[in-house]
């Protein structure tokens, strides 16, 4: 026992990520005894963090989540360095020497690019990793030690489907978040429970204060007749709103820096009265209302202007507080409901354009519409325990002690956590392993820039790489380039690869490396002419790599009464944010200090993917349910069939 206190007294510890799981495991670290601990997260504390992050206040919204964290913290342990960094942990200064100095590295992330690029680093520099992920009543905590357990990259890690609420709420970057708060934000604020609280009142930026613009604004005014009423609902969550938020200077330092979007910036003159009747606003009848007819918007193919998505949603408002007037209150989102559909398109696509999101169809919004699941803060809680179980047990060397847990929302033989042995490193894995890939492309036809973007990137992960072929260097990236050099980069990225300067054909071999993550990996290039676009819309084939599962159905689904959906790709959207790892599969595992013999990784970006425990646990016939994990406050989509194995191909 006093080996274990001089172990954690002594340890000098870096927490990435201060937000669900960080906020306890601050707390729980330094109620340990741990007395040096650094924490990195770039983001500002938001309304939304408040129901589970609770070393925040009211009062706190808008600052430094790493900086207040530490405050809180202090207050009861007085005499402890914590020291707070308020950057994105991929800065330059967050380079291997600077993870050198540490003991172990404890991840609390939600997106997968993060986490891999935290997972490389740590390699590099030779320091142990404990990773973790919840969503909802699902978590897990695994380890990573090079050389002596698998990495984080080990496993497959398929297309992110959980989003982060304050990304949803505050700075979206995909039509998906647009998609789910028009849906599970602004829908259900106006026609759904008037009693429920959402962050659409009170801005964050305004959360120790209200102003008229904010106070009871979704409250229709005596005597404000239906057009009134939805443009100055309009303007407050597509105008003021921005407004509010763009004071907050911080937020977005490395962000772009949305538009607000008012109606007299739209439509100069008076908005045009409807064509026709009210009456007529029906699709098969009454039971399905549309405000499309009556706008002459007809193919839901089609992607509407600003314009017309503005006409969309002051219409169907009107349709709804005139035609619907008796189920406001309790309406939820139906996909099935033709003017719900209308309505969230709408909205989603004026909230894109405000922050340069590319605008979707009715088709398409359709699809990828599906409910959400929020963080629990008692799995917040145990997750923290848990890793701060496995960094005391890194500390002492005990390596024969570590285990990868999983919390389960079902018992499966009575218990609630999962612990299995870590797997030995996967020695086809890319990143750790050194194997060589192979890359199937039509070098005549595909430019440097698809390999870059698609494969380099994308794939590989990779955020500041070099490519060689041979000995000459035919792509580079840094601020430190030669003008000269960084123009003759930029043309070879518009060549085809057979064009370039040193032609890549098939047998080339190209290697790829990234010296910030001090990863390199080659590349044997073989030419393809035709490729298959629906199972192979890339144009190439990357292999010697472990994909993600594949999904046969890629359109989220949902159940008509707006629980279902979507845990698989969602069409017109590209994922970064893939999570933490899943659980073991076929083959028997012993519950208790035994190996998986096969693993079955799930794993999502906050955004971390969770398949919690398997139907191969010995003894047990229940299969758990499979779901996607961003290890903070998220928005998961669910499958339809959530036990459903998704099995390696």
């Amino acid at each position: 026992m006093d080996s274990q206190k001089q172990a954690i007294k002594g340890a000098k510890v870096l927490m990435v990520g201060a937000g669900g799981i960080g906020c306890e495991l601050l707390k729980t670290l330094a109620l340990s005894g741990f007395e040096d601990i650094h924490i990195i997260d770039m983001d500002t504390i938001e309304v939304s963090n408040l129901n589970r992050q609770f070393l925040f206040r009211q009062w706190h919204v808008g600052q430094s989540k790493a900086k207040v964290a530490r405050e809180a913290v202090l207050k009861f342990r007085p005499h402890i360095n914590i020291t707070p960094y308020h950057a994105n942990v991929k800065d330059p200064e967050f380079n291997i020497d600077f993870f050198k100095q540490f003991n172990v590295v404890l991840n609390g992330l939600d997106n997968l690019d993060a986490r891999r690029h935290v997972n490389r680093i740590c390699l590099a520099a030779n320091v142990p990793l404990v990773e973790s992920g919840t969503t909802g009543f699902l978590g897990q905590v695994t380890v990573h030690v090079k050389s002596k357990t698998e990495c984080y990259e080990c496993q497959p890690k398929p297309t992110p489907k959980t989003y982060p609420v304050c990304t949803i709420t505050s700075t979206p970057s995909k039509f998906v978040h647009c998609i789910v708060w028009a849906k599970d934000l602004l829908f259900a604020k106006l026609f759904g429970d008037k009693n429920q609280e959402n962050d659409l009142n009170v801005r964050s930026g305004d959360a120790a204060s209200s102003s008229e613009h904010t106070e009871d604004v979704f409250e229709r005014r005596l005597n404000e007749d239906p057009e009134q009423y939805g443009q100055r609902i309009y303007d407050h969550v597509f105008g003021y709103n921005i407004d509010a938020a763009l004071a907050n200077e911080e937020t977005w330092r490395n962000r772009n820096r949305p538009k607000p979007i008012y109606i007299k910036d739209v439509m100069p003159d008076k908005p045009q009265q409807q064509n026709g009747n009210l009456d007529d606003n029906s699709v098969n009848g009454n039971s399905t209302v549309s405000a499309m007819p009556s706008l002459g918007l007809k193919n839901p193919q089609n992607i509407w202007s600003l314009l017309e998505n503005t006409r969309i949603f002051l219409e169907s408002l009107k349709l709804f507080l005139v035609k619907r007037e008796k189920e406001i209150g309790n309406l939820t989102f139906d996909k099935d409901d033709q003017l719900a559909v209308e309505f969230v398109t709408a909205a989603a696509n004026i909230r894109a354009a405000s922050f340069g999101i590319p605008m979707q169809s009715l088709f398409e919004a359709k699809g990828i519409a599906g409910n959400i699941v929020h963080a629990v803060a008692t799995t917040n809680a145990i997750t923290a325990g848990l890793i701060v179980i496995e960094a005391i047990k890194i500390l002492q060397s005990d390596a024969t002690n570590y285990r990868m847990t999983y919390i389960v929302e079902h018992p499966l033989r009575k218990m609630l956590l999962m612990p299995v042995e870590p797997f030995e490193p996967n020695k086809s894995c890319y990143v750790c392993s050194e194997t060589p890939l192979s890359l199937e492309i039509n070098t005549n036809r595909s430019k440097l820039r698809d390999f870059v973007e698609k494969i380099v990137k994308n794939k590989l992960g990779m955020h500041s790489p070099s490519i060689m072929h041979g000995t000459s260097l035919i792509y580079e990236v840094g601020d430190d380039l030669e003008e000269d050099f960084a123009n003759n980069y930029a043309l070879n990225l518009e060549k085809f690869l057979s064009e370039l300067p040193s032609p890549v054909t098939s047998g080339t071999v190209l290697t790829v490396e990234d010296f910030q993550q001090e990863l390199s990996c080659s590349i044997y290039i073989k030419h393809r002419e035709e490729f298959d676009e629906e199972k192979e819309p890339d144009g190439m084939l990357l292999t010697g790599w472990t994909p993600a599962p594949s999904n046969d159905d890629t359109r989220p689904i949902s159940n008509g009464e707006s629980s279902s959906n979507a845990s698989k790709q969602l069409p017109g959207t590209q994922e970064d944010s893939d999570e933490i790892s899943a659980v073991a599969a076929d083959k028997e595992i012993a519950l208790t200090g035994s190996k998986r013999k096969q693993s079955e990784i799930s794993d999502v970006d906050g955004e971390v993917a969770i398949s919690a425990c398997t139907s191969g646990i010995k003894g047990s016939n229940q299969k758990p349910e499979e779901v996607d994990d961003n290890g903070d406050d998220d928005v998961v989509m669910l499958d339809e069939n959530p036990c459903k194995k998704k099995r390696l191909q």
